[in-house]
């Protein structure tokens, strides 16, 4: 049986990559940040399942800010494989928190790498580290592929780098099996609710239900490049089974605009919405009842925008096989009824 260490496995990631690591009979070991209520919602049916529970997923307290701690649990794992997806993912937050996210994108890569060389780990580990397509941010070239030069737009982008060029480099330094999976955005039904896709999905459906009047969002004509999550989990699998350390996109190659996002997510919902107005006066409203259901706040602007994001995986094909399945109309799809079946349940709770 390998072993595997996944930061960050509370995560959607997390979540799916502990099921597919596990039917591939993985002992899988989580590390959860120390918290005074419960986040382990997405991996709870594994957690509960006692043929998993202390059998095969182990979960343990930790920080990717905290070295001692790190260093203690690589040696006590050992562990065949490490998934490094912990991280403060969300871009507009990054400037809120900017020194955080730096502590924990990109020093915790570092810190991670650094452990693995001092547990005398190098020649057993292989790592996985979760790049992002955050890292073209102003983009230089389009479609985007791994040679492609690097923009970065955010403090979640700008530590991203940091992880991605400090990967490369123990790499080639210490000779550790690391590789970079630059993924572009990957959704489903597990996304956190505060990311730009779920927002749309979760706010359509309670809107439905009559829960909620109106979706409020800042740019919704930026571009992005967006795919299944499990789709790109097992990409991460893929990548680590490589014999040699590498850097891959994996992507759709297909770019489409928020406000398509918006649009398909109503019209699933027989909402179908009329765009009037531009830039921070544009509302969306419902062509039936004439309400409007889209409202423009400039407070959700970032203060550096990402406008176009696309990705090429041709190298991911070559070398291993990998493309994607699940298209944009059929992942809108997929979150909508996911979330409006969650919005009726809501309602159907509220009233008792």
């Amino acid at each position: 049986m390998k072993t595997a260490l996944i930061t960050g496995i509370t995560g959607q990631d997390g979540s799916y990559l502990t099921e597919q690591l596990l039917e591939k009979g993985y002992i899988v070991h989580g590390m959860i940040r120390r918290s005074s209520s419960f986040n382990t919602g997405r991996i709870d049916h594994l957690f509960k399942d006692p043929a998993l529970h202390d059998e095969r997923l182990f979960l343990h307290y930790g920080d990717l800010t905290d070295s001692s701690n790190l260093n203690r649990m690589l040696e006590r794992v050992a562990p065949d494989e490490i998934y490094n997806l912990g991280a403060q993912s969300h871009v507009k937050v990054s400037f809120d928190v900017p020194e955080y996210t730096g502590e924990v994108d990109a020093m915790g890569t570092l810190r991670f790498l650094d452990a693995i060389k001092e547990a005398g780990l190098k020649d057993k580990t292989r790592f996985y580290q979760a790049s992002t397509s955050e890292l073209y941010g102003k983009v230089q070239e389009i479609p985007q592929t791994e040679k492609t030069p690097f923009y970065p737009r955010s403090p979640y982008a700008v530590a991203k780098l940091y992880g991605f060029w400090i990967i490369v480099n123990y790499r080639e330094a210490y000779g550790i099996h690391a590789s970079n999976g630059i993924l572009f955005n990957h959704e489903s039904p597990r996304r956190g609710e505060t990311f730009v896709t779920r927002k749309i999905t979760r706010a359509a459906g309670r809107i439905r239900e009559g829960l909620e009047e109106v979706l409020v969002m800042g740019n919704i004509d930026s571009k992005r490049d967006w795919g299944y999550a499990p789709e790109y989990t097992d990409a991460m699998w893929r990548i680590l089974q490589q014999d040699t350390p590498d850097d891959y996109v994996c992507a759709t190659n297909e770019t489409h605009t928020v406000r398509e996002f918006i649009d398909l997510t109503f019209k699933q919902l027989d909402m179908e919405l009329e765009f009037q107005g531009e830039g921070v006066d544009e509302i969306g409203v419902e062509k039936a009842t004439g309400k409007v259901r889209l409202r423009i706040d400039p407070r959700y602007f970032r203060p550096t925008e990402v406008e176009l994001l696309i990705g090429d995986y041709a190298k991911s094909k070559e070398k291993f096989g990998w493309e994607p399945k699940t298209r944009f109309a059929e992942l809108v799809r997929i979150m909508t009824d996911a979330d409006w079946k969650l919005a009726r349940q809501e309602k159907l709770l509220s009233q008792h």
